[in-house]
Formats: C-alpha cells, structure tokens, sequence
C-alpha cells in the first residue's frame, strides 16, 4: 500500500487558506481587491462582531457571468492569467484565483451577481467548499457575497481570533488602504448596522487623508512628487513634528496595491536622519507608479510583499525626492498653545505650519541690515579694547551693510574671488590675517566661520534658564535650544570635513591616559582608521589601558576622557552596522559631546556668534538626534492669546 497519496481539493484548499486567509480583514482585502479587479465605483462593507459572525460586500462592478461561476470558486482558476508570462506582468490586485475557493472551503458563503445585459441575476451557496446548485434570483447589477461563521469548521484557527473590537480594527485597516489608494471609489463600512465610515468618491487624496488621520496631520502633509524613467512618485509625507513608535503609519502605494518593502522604507527612514528622535519613524503616504513588467508581485501568498527588476532605482528616487523637498522647506516647529480663556478670536485653528521661509519687508530687511552692520563695529571697538596699539579693523567703515554681509570676514562663502589689487591691498592682508586668527577664535566656540545673521538682529536675543535663546523676528518669536542648534552646527561642520578628508586634529603635549575595558580597547585599536577621519589618535598602552594623543579642536569643550569611553563602549556593541552607520552615529556622539550644555551661561558675544552659524548647515531645525533647535511663535498667535483679534 502507498504511503504517499494524494490530498483531498478540500484539505488542499484549507491549507491555501492557512496561507491567504488569517483572520476577517484577509477576506475583506481579498474580496475588496476582486470588486476593484471588477470595475466597482461603488463598494458596501458590512460586518458583524468584528467579522467573526458575518461579511457581506456588495458592488457595483461587471459581475460574474453565470456559466464562470462555479469556477470562480475552483481553486487556481482564474480569467486574469493565461500563460506563466502572465505573472511577470499582472495589471490587477488579484491573480491567482485561490482567493474564493479559500474563503468558501473555511465559511459558509453565498454568491449573488448580475451582469448589466442580464434580465435576472443567480445566486449560489458554498458550504465549506460544497459548490450548491446556482438558481436564479433578483439583484442589481454587480456582485454580493455573503461570508458567514468563518473558521467554523477550523475551530483551532476560529480560538486564536481576537475579539469583536479588536477584528474590526484590523478590518478597517484593510478598508482604509483600499480607500487611500482608490479615492475614486465610493466605499462605505458598516459594523453591527452602524456606519462606520461613509466615504464618497473624492478627485483629493488630502480628503481621505482628513477624514481618516484628522485636521492636524492632514494640514502638515508635505506634497512630494517626482518622475523618472519609468517611475513616477507621488503622495504626501509628515512633518517631523508628526511621528510614531512603529511603522504603521508608512502607507507606500504600488499600482494601486499597498506594499511592505524593506528598501524603500530604509529610504524612508534616512530621508528623515536628524529629522526624528531615535526610536521614532516617519509617517508618509506614497504612491509608486511603474510598468508592470519591473517588479515582480507573485513573491508572498497575501502579495504585500513585491520584488522590483531595479530594486536601487525606487529607493535613489525616494530619498533623492525627500531630501531635496525637505532642503526647501522652513522646517521650524510652530509653539501651539490653547486660546486663552475669555481672549476673542476669530481664528479657529490652533496654529499654521510655516513651509517657506518668513518674508521680511525691505524696510525691515534694511532696518536688520543696519543694525548689524552696528554691531560688526562694535565687535571691533570691543577687539581694539582688548588689543591697544593695534589699530586694524575687523570691518571697514566706509562700507555699506550689504557689502559687509559679502566680505570673506562675515560671508559664508569661503571661495569668494579676490579682490582687485590697488591701494587697499595692506588692508585686505591685514583682514586677511585678521579673518585667519577670528577663525581660530570661533573654532573654539564650534563653526570655524562667523555669519551673517538670517533674520535675527544681533541685539535683540536674550537667554533663558541658561538653556533657551529667545529672539525677536520679524513675525514674532523664536525659541531655540542653544545645545541643540550648536550640536547641529558641530556635526554639519565635522561631516564636513570628514568627507572632504580635512579634520583638523591638535596633538597634546602630554597624552591623556584612559582606562578601559579590555574589548573596549581592542575595539578602539581596530577601529583606529575611522577614528582619524573624526581627529582623534589612540594609542595602545597595556592592558585596557590607551592613549590619547590628538582630538578634535572643535571638541575642546568636551571631556576628552569621558568621549573616549563613549567611542569605545560605541565600537564595541554587539550590532555589526555599517562602516557609514558606524561613522554617522560617532558624529553624533562627538557633536553632542562637544556643543555647549544646556545650563552654560553665555556671553553676548557668545549668543551672537551661535545665532550668526544657524544659516550655515543645511538643516537648522533639528539635532542630529532628531530633536527640533527652534520652535516659532507667531505674531499672530500673539495677538490671538491676547484678544487682539476680531
């Protein structure tokens, strides 16, 4: 007798239905996908105890011909494929035509349909896979199917259902992917009678985005849109103020179908480094357009997962897409604060999101103009003070403010050409050494340059708790973390120069000793090459016992000591990430270790010189750990806490 023999269609369809089918909302998305595959405009979701008891899903779509519909509840039989090529271009949501015969071998389920040219529909019923006799009956045209007592013949797979509540969470989340990626469709979801979420077809995907996600994430999407050969990206992402602790609010769109992709959610991810605090993720809700030929979507049973033909394409794009939206956008945090009891005001929101940066009228701008140009003189009286007999000038007085924003010793620009020679040459070498030992200076501070000021006027910043800067702007107030903005400036400055090869490192006189771990040890002597892109030179000296004979100038603030502790217990994690990875996060410790502490009293000087380098990295709004370095306060919600409004 036979050992091996083969299965019954029933046990082959229930174990399908292991794969496909885990709980209600797997019927809802697979039944919902087959009404979109239909051509549905209109689609009707009703549930019962979270799906456990019943699902009906009635649609408008082309319905199922009489003389299919015994096969449409045939495992692998299908009208959307007809040669295996077929698999390397599928066009619908579904394709392999297990999806009906996996439902029905596991529930009771009834199936009426009518096609548009039909006088009369046809209804049938499957028990647990039994295919009933089809008999005619009345029904509009489109398709219903009735799902009922679902596992009940599978009762280990019915125990490990949630409850009622919990079912229907995950049946909505099907409906809203459904929803999100087909704004055109008009769906509604009713649960136990009620409705639960009535959604008429829309042109905008932001309405969907309100209804679902609410006013105040909906205002502070970021549109984001791109085109390349073959691919185009659209959708809407976060601000940074809006996060999560998982990725569930990553909503990537390919084809209409709602994909899981590791790459593109790395992309994701580093698009929004330094953005985020460690731990949380981007919220986004992107839309991937490409010929089906490229990517491959029979990878996984219930298709969430896709295998693309040019897998580093989509993710360039992504994040290149990203990063260049976010470079042109002000992503300073606005303060939101509730409207003071008894205050009129005929705004009814709690605050706008900035996305450009502040306009400044001309008179203002001169006004800032000026002002500055008092205190680059000031600067120098204060210099001459401290240094009698020597009569060079930081800035000439015979210039105008603009032209003192665009010389060498104020500009950011560090290519700027020179200037013709002729008789001001002795002077242009003497700010040349001038601007060289004023470098040294403010290296010492953080940034290497002095700036000049974007919107703040140099006189009218003032600390608080010795932690917060609070300055004056044109449309209000700003309120920025000193440690946070100088750890930014720190980390912009030595990125910097680590890619360009050129970290300036100051050997001391006498190295400083620091005891360690054996492993923490060996793990700095490994390591020993990266630690010379980052300025700093450790030296074995016995045991768990190293040397170090060169930092950072830059850093001359921190504990030198403690940063190399930090570094090693650093390069000695149990992770194995990336050489890049390894890198970034030590510019991260090494900024942070370095930038002034909150707590730290500072100098006017010192409050000018910080607020001067804000306009100098690429992002002023937020610490390489993600934290915001400004919030906003608005004219206007000055006024609207005041009653000054209306």
């Amino acid at each position: 007798m036979s050992r091996i023999r083969p299965l019954a269609a029933s046990v082959v369809n229930q174990i399908a239905a292991g794969e496909v089918i885990e709980r209600p909302a797997s019927v809802v998305k697979e039944l919902l996908e087959n009404s979109l595959d239909a051509l549905a405009t209109r689609i009707e979701v009703d549930v019962e105890s979270g799906g456990i008891e019943a699902i009906r899903i009635v649609d408008d779509g082309e319905g199922i011909h009489p003389d299919d519909l015994p096969l449409a509840v045939a495992s692998h039989a299908t009208s959307k494929l007809a040669t295996a090529e077929d698999l390397f271009r599928v066009h619908t949501l579904g394709f392999r035509g297990e999806a009906l015969a996996s439902i029905a071998s596991v529930s009771r389920m009834r199936i009426r349909t009518r096609r548009a040219d039909a006088l009369a529909g046809v209804e049938v019923e499957i028990d647990r896979g039994t295919l009933g006799t089809p008999q005619p009956c009345g029904c509009p045209p489109g398709t219903q199917i009735e799902i009922r007592q679902l596992f009940h013949n599978t009762p280990v797979r019915r125990k490990f259902l949630r409850t009622p509540a919990t079912e229907l969470g995950y049946v909505a989340e099907q409906f809203t992917r459904i929803a999100l990626a087909h704004p055109r469709l008009h769906a509604t979801l009713r649960h136990n009678g009620k409705i639960v979420h009535e959604l008429p077809a829309t042109d905008r995907l932001l309405d969907r985005l309100h209804l679902f996600h609410g006013a105040e994430l909906a205002e502070d999407l970021i549109e984001v849109e791109s085109e390349a050969p073959g691919v185009r990206l659209w959708g809407y992402v976060a601000h940074p103020r809006h996060s999560k602790s998982t990725r569930k609010g990553q909503h990537i769109f390919l084809n209409g179908r709602c994909i899981q992709d590791r790459a593109l959610q790395h992309a994701l991810g580093e698009a929004y480094r330094g953005l985020l605090m460690v731990g949380r993720f981007p919220i986004a809700f992107l839309f991937l357009e490409m010929p089906p030929e490229s990517v491959d979507v029979n990878v996984h049973p219930t298709k969430a997962e896709v295998r693309f033909l040019d897998g580093q394409q989509p993710y360039r794009q992504l994040l290149s897409t990203l990063r260049t939206r976010f470079l042109g956008l002000d992503l300073d945090g606005t303060m939101r604060v509730p409207v003071a009891a008894g205050a009129r005001s005929t705004s009814s929101g709690t605050g706008t999101l900035e996305l450009s940066p502040p306009r400044v009228d001309p008179e203002r701008q001169r006004q800032l103009l000026n002002e500055f140009a008092d205190w680059a003189k000031d600067v120098t009286q204060a210099w001459r003070t401290n240094a009698p007999g020597d009569e060079r000038p930081l800035v000439d007085p015979r210039k105008s403010p603009e032209e003192l924003l665009q010389s060498p010793r104020w500009s950011a620009r560090t290519d700027s050409p020179d200037e013709p020679a002729g008789d001001d040459s002795p002077r242009r070498a003497a700010d040349g050494e001038r601007e060289s030992t004023a470098e040294s200076d403010a290296d010492e501070f953080g940034a290497g340059q002095i700036g000049a000021f974007d919107d703040f006027g140099p006189s009218r910043a003032m600390q608080v708790h010795d932690c917060y800067l609070v300055v004056e702007t044109g449309d209000g107030l700003t309120v920025i973390d000193q440690h946070a903005l100088h750890e930014r400036i720190l980390y912009e400055h030595l990125r910097r120069r680590v890619l360009e090869g050129a970290v300036e490192s100051q050997r001391l006189l006498v190295p400083e000793t620091v005891e360690l771990g054996t492993r923490e040890a060996a793990a700095l002597a490994e390591h020993r090459d990266l630690l010379a892109q980052l300025g700093l030179s450790v030296e074995e000296f016995g045991g768990g016992t190293v040397l170090l004979t060169a930092y950072p100038p830059m850093l001359a603030r921190a504990d030198r000591a403690q940063l190399v502790r930090d570094v090693a217990e650093k390069l000695d994690s149990p992770a194995q990430p990336t050489r890049r990875d390894l890198l970034d996060e030590l510019l991260h410790m090494m900024s942070c270790k370095g930038a002034i502490k909150s707590g730290q009293k500072l100098s006017p000087e010192e409050m000018s010189s910080l607020l001067a380098q804000r306009h100098l990295v690429n992002d002023a709004h937020h610490c390489p750990h993600g934290r915001p370095t400004a919030l906003v306060l608005s004219r206007n919600e000055l006024d609207r806490q005041f009653g000054r409004l209306g």
